[in-house]
């Protein structure tokens, strides 16, 4: 049986997730090929080498307007603070990071600056090239978190803002993510239980516990750990990717791995800031 185990010992985000599969298949350059083909309004998304305690693997740099991105997955400290309804606050404390205000206006025409669930729905099934089944994919990952964020907030989802998840990078990490799984079709994929990291995050409405609500919300029934490094090593973007494709919790399964691909976070820690992929057969 073809099956994918993720090993999520330093927890799961978007970008580390896409990389982690890209690393899998022969023609990745080809794929991201394809990826920037796509049309996500101003994003191009590039791979580069990245070594974390000696390994090497790969992390994702997304540009959106010709400026990289610190992507909502990438700092895993800062981006959780997509589950706090409307604030614009968020979006101006991540300025440093070059979004300027232009691209926060610039897509003013789908909606509250293109955050909303509706607005993500118009650009996915509206604008991107993609088979129906990876655009459900894509819409029903953003569905968990909408969920959580509603939950969170007491509000309903048709009110939901996304910051960091709405917004074009992070469309690029989950868009990524879904054509990979879509591309290796496993039969079986097994996620180990999931390290959240532990602590506290700052974020624009105050200071938050790890994991943070919503994250700890679309997490339920799967088997999570804080264990001792201080931080988000979960985010909501991966913790929706893991809890939508993965069919089973546990340890690595008795397989013949046939290729590994290591996805690199942004941040450094004592331990090898990764996310890792076996392909092979159970």
């Amino acid at each position: 049986m073809r099956t994918l185990y993720l090993d999520c010992g330093m927890g799961a985000a978007g970008d580390m997730l896409a990389a982690a599969l890209l690393e899998l298949i022969p023609d990745s350059d080809e794929f991201l090929e394809k990826v920037n083909g796509l049309g996500i309004p101003g994003v191009s998304v590039e791979r580069e080498v990245s070594v974390k305690c000696g390994i090497t693997g790969t992390h994702m740099k997304v540009w959106v307007n010709g400026t990289e991105e610190e992507s909502s997955d990438h700092d895993h400290e800062e981006h959780h603070h997509e589950e706090h309804g409307s604030s614009h606050e968020h979006h101006h404390h991540h300025e440093e990071h070059g979004s300027s205000h232009e691209h926060h206006h610039h897509h003013g025409e789908h909606g509250h600056s293109h955050n909303s669930m509706s607005a993500i729905r118009h650009i996915v099934e509206g604008h991107l090239s993609l088979p129906e089944k990876v655009k459900k994919d894509i819409m029903a990952v953003y569905e968990l978190i909408a969920q959580a964020e509603s939950q969170v907030h007491g509000v309903p989802v048709t009110e939901i803002h996304f910051h960091e998840v709405g917004t074009m990078d992070a469309i690029a990490d989950i868009t990524m993510v879904c054509l990979l799984m879509d591309r290796l079709s496993p039969e079986r994929v097994v996620a180990s239980p999931i390290h959240t990291g532990s602590g506290q995050i700052r974020c624009a409405h105050g200071i938050l516990p790890v994991p943070a609500p919503a994250t700890a919300y679309i997490l339920k029934g799967v088997p999570i750990y804080g264990g001792s490094i201080k931080g988000e090593l979960c985010t909501p973007t991966g913790a929706a990717l893991l809890k939508y494709f993965a069919t089973e919790f546990g340890t690595m399964p008795v397989m013949k791995t046939e290729s590994i691909g290591y996805g690199m976070g942004k941040k450094d820690f004592e331990a090898a800031n990764c996310l890792r992929a076996f392909w092979g057969e159970t």
